[in-house]
């Protein structure tokens, strides 16, 4: 049980920063947020806010500046950092006076009713105060909340910062919660506001979900249930989108793609190494995007079956977009593109892969690489619903990464790009000096190496050589 956790230890440092508040006169000192529901969750947090009453912010800070440094970034919203890691902030009350995520007033009140205080924060989950002493403030009953994995607002003021909603999304999906008929509700009301947000902060929320989630399924489920889904033009074309039953048994392209986050997730928790944040995030997004393809593709064909030829291709350009309109960074969208668009590749080698394959594919994923490509390809596989298919021939065949992993290890490319082993320093070392006629020859040289013509920088010195030698005498010829 929840309730059941015990006392929660409190940093010496903000056991502190309390007990001198409280000396000093505080009617109330909260720690609040995410410290408090994580450790009511079981999940380690450093991050640590506290919310005093009953002082003004020059007493906060005439109190603290003596122990600690004090910093006073935010003055306006009632805020002091301490030691540059811990804010402690006055109750405030917000009135919206605008639209979207900064479209209200602040004004901070020390002597405000912590209920009221408290009814400003946007879920109960994040609406329960700790003590120095240990016991719980929970005035919306936010433990029971936690108890019932369940996602519900503090009241109507929910709606006066529709980014809410996304904040809603990631919740979900990183602690496997539902969100409430009435919270769904209250994000419906709000998503004439969507286009207020500002890009950035839709992306911070976005990369939430990639990296945290344990039930990313449950963060796209509340955009279709607020119908915030249609801020996101690709994704909200999937749903409808029909394919063909004997190889999709799950459902559209939104139900597989559903099915391609949850087996995404699992997969990168078992990797070995574990994967970075930044490769966790290119996956996950992956997975999201790699049918986006799809609706533009998927036709009948002769017989009468669904077919998307040429989905992958057509869903890079498109995953693209849909991060550059969050302005992701540019790194995350060139290596989501590659993955998209290169996550079908195993379909076309029915009878095994070759090294010259494995090579020419490592170079293509750049910046993502075999690891991240075969992860994805994997998900794909398991969110039908059938890793095993049978063929016309009564043959059947697996998902079909697992060689082409082994080979991209045994050939040095499972993690990047191969490397060109000849360069223009090999060149000049043969008496040619740099010239326009470098940068032909030595892409030359690269193709040749992907083809497997040769494996080591001697043998490259060896093929320039024939092939210089070859490239001359054409040209006496031709004289």
């Amino acid at each position: 049980m929840i309730s059941d956790r015990g006392t929660p230890k409190i940093p010496a440092r903000v056991a502190r920063i309390i007990e001198l508040l409280e000396s000093g006169g505080a009617t109330n000192v909260f720690i609040v947020g995410g410290f408090v529901r994580d450790f009511l969750l079981g999940i380690e947090s450093k991050d640590v806010d506290i919310e005093v009453y009953g002082l003004s912010y020059r007493a906060i800070e005439r109190i603290l500046s003596p122990h600690f440094h004090v910093g006073l970034v935010g003055q306006s919203f009632g805020v002091i950092k301490v030691d540059n890691m811990i804010d402690v902030a006055l109750p405030r009350r917000e009135s919206k006076v605008g639209l979207g995520h900064k479209g209200f007033d602040v004004e901070t009140s020390p002597n405000l009713a912590p209920e009221e205080a408290f009814s400003r924060r946007d879920f109960t989950i994040n609406a329960i105060g700790l003590r120095r002493d240990g016991s719980f403030y929970d005035p919306f009953d936010g433990i029971g909340d936690l108890e019932r994995k369940a996602l519900r607002a503090t009241g109507p003021a929910f709606k006066d910062d529709p980014l809410r909603v996304l904040r809603g999304m990631q919740f979900a999906s990183r602690f496997g919660f539902t969100m409430d008929a009435e919270t769904i509700a209250l994000c419906r009301e709000v998503f004439s506001e969507f286009d207020t947000l500002s890009a950035e902060r839709i992306f911070e929320e976005w990369r939430k979900w990639a990296r945290k989630s344990v039930r990313p399924e449950l963060g796209l489920d509340v955009l279709q249930a607020t119908g915030w889904l249609a801020g996101f033009p690709e994704l909200n074309a999937l749903v409808g989108c029909q394919q063909n039953p004997a190889w999709h048994p799950e459902g559209d392209v939104w139900a597989h793609t559903r099915n391609v986050c949850i087996e995404a997730a699992a997969l990168l928790r078992e990797l070995d190494p574990a994967p970075t944040d930044d490769e966790r995030e290119s996956v996950m997004f992956a997975a999201l995007c790699h049918d986006f393809g799809k609706p533009l593709t998927t036709k009948l064909d002769a017989s009468g079956a669904l077919r998307s030829f040429g989905h992958a291709e057509a869903g890079a350009p498109l995953a693209v977009n849909f991060l550059e309109r969050m302005k992701a960074p540019k790194k995350l969208q060139e290596t989501v593109s590659k993955l998209v668009e290169f996550h079908m590749a195993t379909q076309n080698f029915p009878d095994g892969v070759s090294d010259r394959a494995v090579r020419r594919l490592a170079a293509k994923l750049a910046p993502a690489n075999i690891v991240l490509w075969a992860t994805l390809c994997k998900a794909d596989a398991l969110g039908c619903g059938k890793v095993v298919r049978k063929l016309n021939r009564n043959e059947e065949i697996r998902f079909r990464s697992e060689p082409w992993l082994e080979a991209a290890r045994r050939l040095a490319v499972v993690n990047s790009a191969p490397q060109p082993l000849v360069q223009g320093r090999e060149l000049i070392a043969l008496g040619y000096r740099p010239s326009p006629f470098f940068g032909a020859i030595l892409k030359e040289a690269f193709e040749a190496q992907l083809e497997g013509e040769f494996l080591s920088r001697e043998g490259g010195v060896e093929w320039l050589k024939a092939r210089l030698q070859e490239s001359s005498e054409k040209n006496m010829r031709a004289s």
